[in-house]
């Protein structure tokens, strides 16, 4: 079985967009621009938008955190939004989710530039994507869809299984694997039979959020298993796969953490990039 590192893999990819960034520079005399804006105090935000910096950062971009706390009025977060879709010198905008109940999330998605948004939630983008038109891509599915090229650079045929249904995975997860001429089953709390669906699928992702829900007898002998999921249980972190049993009959899989997680990262430096090469069109 081939234990899909994420690490190496986002490593790789920062090392080649750190290239492009330098070959940017040099041509343009200037770099991609993200800003993250984070509301509140919830450690697994600040982790993740650390991270988001740090990645930002080693690639050469100019890197900015605006953080707010936890009871700032929506429209101190809309205004600041406007002001960062007319600066030049941004590319990207990110607003970290989740945000605080009193602040309408749609109405904060819908407010940032779609060419600026580098998580890929904008209504246009989301149509835009499933039109088979260049946008922004959410980035967690864009990682998972890399790390299975990785494995098999030819989809054309496969029958891919994805288990949830959200806006952030699931769908656009299933929009990619369509480009590539995927057969794709979406698969939800209201399937039937979900082993027996999972059982047809050359590839499989997880991204449910139920604890170790895919079983190896879930799995046919040398299907790719992609795990999203990153649930807190007793025994530690697990995935949405129970990994020892899955290793034993996939081609290949991802560990978690280690996996899918790593990548999200680098394909929003990616995304990032992409909108700064948009708009220099």
């Amino acid at each position: 079985m081939i234990l899909i590192d994420g690490k190496k893999a986002a490593a790789k990819l920062r090392e080649k967009l750190k290239n492009e960034v330098s070959q940017l520079k040099t041509k343009y005399n200037k770099v991609p621009g993200l800003t993250v804006i984070l509301i509140g105090e919830l450690a697994p935000s600040q982790i993740y938008v650390r991270n988001k910096e740090k990645s930002a950062n080693e690639v050469g971009l100019k890197s900015d955190v605006i953080k707010y706390s936890e009871n700032v009025e929506e429209k101190t977060v809309l205004k600041k939004i406007e002001e960062l879709n007319n600066d030049l010198s941004v590319s990207g905008i990110l607003v970290q989710l989740p945000l605080p109940k009193h602040i309408d999330k749609q109405k904060v998605i819908e407010a940032i530039k779609p060419n600026k948004d580098v998580d890929g939630f904008h209504p246009m983008n989301v149509g835009n994507l499933s039109s088979g038109y260049d946008s922004s891509v959410p980035c967690t599915p864009l990682g998972c869809y890399l790390l299975i090229k990785q494995i098999e650079p030819n989809l054309n045929g496969k029958k891919a299984v994805i288990i949830g249904r959200s806006n952030l995975n699931g769908k656009p997860m299933m929009q990619l694997l369509l480009k590539e001429n995927c057969t794709v089953t979406i698969t939800h709390s209201k399937t039937k039979d979900l082993k027996d669906e999972c059982l047809k699928g050359d590839i499989i992702v997880a991204a449910v959020g139920i604890p170790e829900l895919v079983k190896g007898d879930w799995v046919k002998k040398d299907a790719i298993v992609i795990d999203v999921g990153i649930n807190k249980t007793e025994k530690g972190i697990v995935g949405d796969v129970s990994f020892d049993e899955v290793s034993k009959v996939a081609k290949a899989l991802t560990p978690v953490p280690g996996g899918v997680g790593p990548m999200t990262i680098a394909c929003l430096i990616k995304n990032t990039i992409e909108c700064f090469k948009r708009d220099l069109k």
